[in-house]
């Protein structure tokens, strides 16, 4: 070791290596999860028929480095009524996705979201 400057033809520079900056990136911090176009248009296909029923008011998404949640709100200033969430580390055991309720209880849970999605769907009455 010597107490000189490194300079571009000392050796320490040659036995660098230079590293694309996206490479690092997504080595160091994964890209979060976010709900696909597809899955989006049915999340919001469900969200619009509630909404013009006026059950639902309002809606947050949420997208972080393990799952991406859709929550769905009576008044913007509650707890949501619904989250519509997708794991993907749960994808090969239990199913990517889940909707639960405001007090965490899963209420369905599946490895396809129309299937999931089917929670909100009512049942018919016969009306005499």
């Amino acid at each position: 070791m010597t107490d000189q400057p490194d300079f571009p033809g000392s050796q320490s520079n040659r036995d660098n290596v230079v590293v694309s900056l996206t490479e690092y990136r997504q080595n160091k911090d994964p890209a979060p999860v976010m709900f696909h176009r597809r899955e989006l248009d049915a999340i919001l296909r469900i969200y619009g028929r509630m909404v013009g029923e006026g059950e639902w008011k309002d809606y947050a998404i949420d997208q972080l480095k393990d799952r991406a949640v859709f929550s769905v709100f009576k008044r913007s200033g509650e707890m949501p009524l619904y989250r519509i969430e997708k794991i993907p580390k749960l994808a090969a055991k239990q199913g990517a996705y889940s909707v639960s309720n405001t007090h965490g209880m899963i209420l369905k849970r599946g490895h396809e979201l129309p299937q999931v999605l089917k929670v909100f769907d009512k049942a018919l009455k016969l009306i005499d």
